[in-house]
């Protein structure tokens, strides 16, 4: 069973970057035709997607966050990373990783991240 897991700060300041990391377990992030994503929820909000890496290494981005954002991957150790930069208050919301065929099929548990000096 494919297993998510994020991991990063849960408190960034101001105009810095927010950096998480998704590990997966169970599947590889190379397996064909699946994609890996990061989608937030801010307070009181609905989901918001912000990008995706394929397995073949292809990036997507929502053009709304395109400018700030990159997803990256370290196959080696089966994980992928967001960076988020220059960060402001209106970024905190819990994050979630996600991932297979259909994008959505497997989600980490969330991690929140709160965006205060």
């Amino acid at each position: 069973q494919v297993q998510l897991q994020e991991s990063g700060p849960g408190l960034v300041k101001p105009s810095q970057t927010l950096s998480l990391t998704c590990t997966v377990s169970g599947g590889s992030i190379t397996t064909n035709r699946y994609y890996w994503n990061w989608i937030r929820q801010p307070p009181g909000k609905g989901l918001e997607w912000m990008g995706a890496i394929a397995y073949s290494g292809s990036t997507y981005y929502s053009p709304s966050l395109a400018s700030r954002t990159s997803i990256s991957r370290d196959t080696s150790m089966n994980q992928f990373t967001l960076q988020l930069s220059s960060v402001t208050p209106e970024d905190t919301a819990e994050y979630y990783c996600t991932g297979g065929p259909r994008r959505l099929d497997y989600w980490g548990q969330g991690t929140q991240v709160t965006v205060s000096s």
